[in-house]
């Protein structure tokens, strides 16, 4: 997978915006005005995911090019490098996972105004 494919998986996701919110090399995808997705653009060889921390943990132990994220809390953000042992179907299936992640930390009111509640609803059946 490249950076491109990578940000437009991203915002293919309902009410998912881009925004550099660190500076003007730090790409994010946000939902509901949360992360869940970070592209450093300076070095464009990885990206950073947020994930279920037992997840996160086989995640790391199966793959070599997934591992804790740095300057991100370890437990929950978890870093892929493109181009390694990640094939690039996990690596779309992860951005779905975190984007989901961050949508079920949402207020139901929230969730309900963006129309999110039914893609969650669906997402875990």
């Amino acid at each position: 997978m490249d950076i491109e494919t990578a940000r437009q998986l991203c915002l293919s996701y309902p009410c998912s915006e881009e925004s550099f919110p660190f500076d003007e090399t730090t790409w994010t995808a946000k939902v509901g005005g949360r992360m869940f997705a970070v592209l450093p653009l300076e070095k464009a060889d990885m990206l950073i995911l947020k994930c279920d921390p037992e997840k996160a943990i086989e995640l790391t132990e199966l793959y070599a090019d997934i591992e804790p994220a740095w300057h991100f809390n370890k437990r929950y953000w978890i870093m892929i490098r493109f181009g390694g042992d990640v094939p690039d179907r996990l690596i779309a299936s992860l951005i779905g996972h975190s984007y989901q992640e961050v949508v079920k930390k949402l207020t139901k009111k929230l969730r309900t105004e963006l129309g999110l509640e039914q893609f969650l609803n669906d997402a875990q059946q």
